[in-house]
């Protein structure tokens, strides 16, 4: 898989990875875990590496940790999550529950969640940091407003990461976020790659036939070509679409392998992706 830097260590990270929203969040029976674990082991052999989750994902965070520990795989990870909560004390009792959860010692990115009471837990984060608990420290949003939001607080509070949504069809973090994350050398994980809706983007694109032109850059799926779309844009880091079946897990991940779309075809991918979901 391609990869691209992070521009606060160049360290590198594929350019997909896999979120864990709604997809995660299942129980102890062994029907309900069955695929999860089935996409970790496609994940890992397919040379991916990042993983996000949250506190506000329910049990996703608890599951994740369960099946990593499970499958051995945590040195072949990059694992992420979130804090998301009001105090300075509330938010370290969480952090510390999420990573007794994912069962690690230290976090590769922890990142503030909606920027609830940002400024609080961007304290404690550099104080972990500084202490080798976490690697990396960031911001997310999943909405249009919280891209001009982050955009506002970068001028004051210096991250290494932002995860904003980002697609063919939500395009607003191009405009003032992507700029500047670009100036300050800022890292970028695209969530809702392939829509915020549940998956309902997908089917209804399922129903149009896919472009020739796809062949291209060697995508067979509209997927595919989304994330295409979403990884060639030079300030995203990595995209990360949840899945809960590993035949999904393995056409996204085709997608980084290149090549990437040059301008005019990203401007084609996103016409027809609207046209397609009409």
């Amino acid at each position: 898989m391609l990869t691209r830097t992070i521009p606060s260590s160049g360290e590198e990270l594929p350019l997909i990875g896999l979120g864990t929203w709604q997809a995660f969040d299942v129980g102890n029976r062994e029907e309900e875990r069955a695929p999860l674990r089935a996409v970790l082991s496609a994940f890992a052999a397919s040379g991916a590496r990042v993983i996000d989750s949250s506190p506000m994902y329910g049990r996703a965070e608890r599951v994740l940790g369960d099946l990593i520990a499970e499958l051995g795989l945590r040195p072949r990870l990059y694992i992420a999550t979130k804090v998301w909560t009001t105090g300075r004390k509330s938010g370290i009792d969480q952090m510390e529950e999420s990573m007794r959860r994912l069962r690690v010692d230290h976090l590769d990115l922890l990142q503030v969640h909606n920027l609830v009471d940002a400024r609080t837990h961007l304290d404690t984060l550099r104080a972990w940091k500084r202490d080798g608990r976490v690697r990396y420290i960031g911001l997310t949003h999943y909405t249009a407003r919280g891209a001009e939001e982050i955009a506002d607080l970068l001028h004051a509070e210096p991250v290494d990461f932002v995860q904003i949504n980002y697609g063919p069809i939500e395009r607003e973090a191009e405009r003032r976020l992507f700029p500047l994350t670009r100036d300050r050398g800022i890292a970028v994980l695209a969530n809702r790659p392939l829509g915020g809706d549940s998956g309902r983007l997908m089917k209804r694109l399922s129903a149009a036939s896919l472009p020739e032109w796809a062949a291209e850059i060697g995508c067979t799926s509209w997927a595919q070509l989304a994330l295409a779309f979403v990884v060639s844009h030079p300030a995203v880091t990595c995209a990360i679409p949840a899945t809960t079946r590993p035949d999904h897990l393995r056409d996204n991940v085709r997608a980084g392998a290149g090549p990437l779309p040059d301008q005019p075809l990203r401007k084609r991918i996103a016409e027809a992706i609207a046209q397609a979901a009409g």
